[in-house]
């Protein structure tokens, strides 16, 4: 065997790789370049309607959240509005329910309570729920914090 009859297989060999080679990195080229294509013609189509979803979906929230806090404003809320603070996060409202006829009347009782304003079918988050938990457990306390005087260093009380 000469050293010609052991080169000439070996080149066309080389030459056939090189050539699949080429030949796939086009059909790879012209795959991208038609889901290139799809993509934008996707882009096109969808945009529209993506823009428009996205415009409801932030509509819905913010008449939630308006609602929230305007809820102390609607006949069906049962507290008096005067007696209403709006929190918002956790919680949309700590009721003091008496407050004002204690201020203005003289009353002598006050209760406190947690309000979560939903509209629709709205449900409580995880944390909503775990607060509700909590308040319904009895697991609420009171804490009056006295901060010192920045003249004399010393705490009130």
């Amino acid at each position: 065997m000469t050293f010609t009859d052991i080169l000439v297989p070996f080149v066309m060999f080389i030459l056939g790789i090189v050539a699949a080679y080429f030949f796939f990195r086009l059909q790879i080229g012209a795959i991208e370049a038609q889901a290139r294509n799809d993509l934008e013609r996707w882009k096109i189509e969808c945009t529209s309607t993506i823009r428009k979803d996205s415009v409801n979906r932030s509509r819905s929230t913010l008449k939630g959240r308006i609602s929230e806090q305007m809820g102390p404003l609607l006949p069906d809320f049962p507290f008096s509005s005067a007696d209403a603070r709006f929190i918002g996060n956790p919680i949309d409202f700590v009721v003091f329910d008496g407050y004002t006829s204690v201020k203005d009347d003289g009353g002598d009782r006050i209760n406190i309570v947690l309000v979560e304003v939903k509209k629709g079918k709205g449900r409580l988050t995880r944390e909503e729920t775990l607060i509700k938990k909590a308040v319904e457990e009895g697991r609420v306390s009171w804490q009056t914090i006295f901060l010192k005087d920045e003249d004399t260093g010393d705490a009130p009380g």
